[in-house]
């Protein structure tokens, strides 16, 4: 039986790093020409809270929080190898940020994920996130899907 092992760390971590290539080369081919708007938003350097997911010692997924506003949190760099997926461990990694967050005092995490992403929406919106209006960046970006859930 394989073990699912979530470890916290940030993001120097060099697993954490490695999978975040991953999953902007992914990105990359989904968001197309939209792809150098994004990255802007995503760089890693200096995030203080990260989760990195092991499937019996290999690095399989990532996650990320950092602070939005006072009182939220925002989830970053969500990643779950394509060998790996359909297997509930992206809900896993996103379940251990939410309590992370909730640790640090935040009460609520916001996130922006793409309309190329369904499968994002989909586990997002079965873990209790919904839809809100685009924040920051992200207002008037028509590919954009922004989403909030409450922590409390």
């Amino acid at each position: 039986m394989s073990t699912l092992t979530l470890i916290r760390t940030n993001s120097d971590h060099t697993d954490f790093r490695k999978l975040v290539k991953l999953l902007d080369h992914d990105l990359a081919v989904r968001d197309g020409e939209d792809h150098a708007f994004y990255a802007q938003f995503n760089k890693v350097d200096a995030i203080k809270e990260v989760v990195v997911a092991y499937q019996d010692e290999i690095p399989v997924a990532c996650g990320a929080i950092k602070p939005f506003s006072e009182k939220e949190a925002e989830v970053k760099r969500m990643f779950v190898h394509p060998d790996y997926r359909k297997q509930g461990i992206a809900a896993k990694v996103l379940n251990e940020l939410e309590n992370w967050a909730a640790e640090l005092g935040f009460f609520a995490c916001v996130l922006e994920t793409g309309k190329k992403q369904p499968e994002a929406i989909s586990l997002y919106q079965k873990v209790g996130y919904r839809i809100t209006p685009n924040y920051g960046q992200y207002i008037g970006v028509d590919n954009s899907v922004c989403m909030l859930k409450s922590l409390k």
